[in-house]
């Protein structure tokens, strides 16, 4: 068994024009964006498929332009998670699912299923959804996330009904959503969303060294001790890969976040 698991580190998305000439080089070619940007971090959180779908080519399309070893994290459709019954999501979820991910090959990283801050912890509820996420599509082995958003879900049934399922939690460094430290699935994933583009990268130097020492942490199979669990059991220690995005208001060093990161950690 490994000693760690590979940490990645990215941010939402490729395609931003305040990046041009920040992040991407004066000139470059709007089509050789993701080409570049996949050279410079190693993991980018698909957050467009959260409002539509694409068609097989343009996922095709985005795998040709990747190296190996770099993983696509995509966001769940919001058709599938902004509902009532979230039980009820089954067909919304095979519309997302079959819409041509599986293009990705080798490149499909978790698939994050985010909810709204109003969406309160109903276990029932959330069980039976939890129970509709599938282990594969079309051979590929699949990684579930999710994000909940509303302070009822910080509460030990909740972290042992997902590690019952297999599905990690997203760990969200947020000013207003619930930070759930516990580790429950096969992979651990961050959202650094506290940034400021007043800070050439995003976090300050200090911050940043606290973090990737809790992804090195994370990585090999711990739990960072300054990060508060909400249940009282911990998962088994084995090692696992860590995916982290830095995702602030106006993201414009984002990017410079995501690979001050990678410098700690690689």
């Amino acid at each position: 068994m490994a000693e760690a698991g590979r940490i990645r580190a990215g941010m939402g998305g490729w395609t931003f024009e305040p990046w041009r000439g920040t992040f991407y080089p004066k000139g470059l070619k709007h089509a050789e964006e993701l080409d570049y940007a996949a050279r410079q971090v190693t993991a980018i959180e698909i957050n467009g498929t959260y409002y539509s779908t694409f068609k097989p080519d343009s996922w095709a399309k985005w795998r040709a332009a990747t190296p190996d070893g770099f993983k696509f994290a995509v966001k769940a459709s919001r058709f599938c998670t902004n509902r009532r019954e979230l039980a009820g999501m089954g067909e919304s979820m095979q519309r997302f699912l079959n819409q041509g991910i599986a293009e990705l090959g080798d490149r499909l990283g978790p698939i994050l299923w985010q909810f709204m801050g109003t969406k309160k912890f109903d276990p029932a509820d959330f069980e039976g959804f939890l129970a509709l996420l599938p282990d594969k599509l079309e051979g590929l082995p699949l990684v579930h996330v999710v994000e909940p958003r509303h302070a009822s879900f910080r509460t030990p049934e909740f972290v042992a009904l997902c590690r019952r399922h297999g599905v990690s939690i997203c760990l969200a460094d947020h000013d207003s959503y619930p930070m759930i430290a516990d580790v429950t699935g096969p992979v651990v994933y961050a959202r650094l969303q506290t940034g400021s583009d007043q800070i050439e990268t995003a976090y300050s130097a200090k911050d940043l060294d606290v973090w990737a020492e809790r992804f090195k942490t994370y990585a090999r199979g711990g739990r960072p001790a300054d990060l508060e669990a909400v249940s009282p059991v911990d998962a088994p220690k084995t090692p696992r890969d860590v995916y982290v995005f830095v995702i602030h208001e106006g993201k414009i060093r984002a990017p410079a976040g995501a690979m001050a990161l990678l410098e700690r950690t690689g």
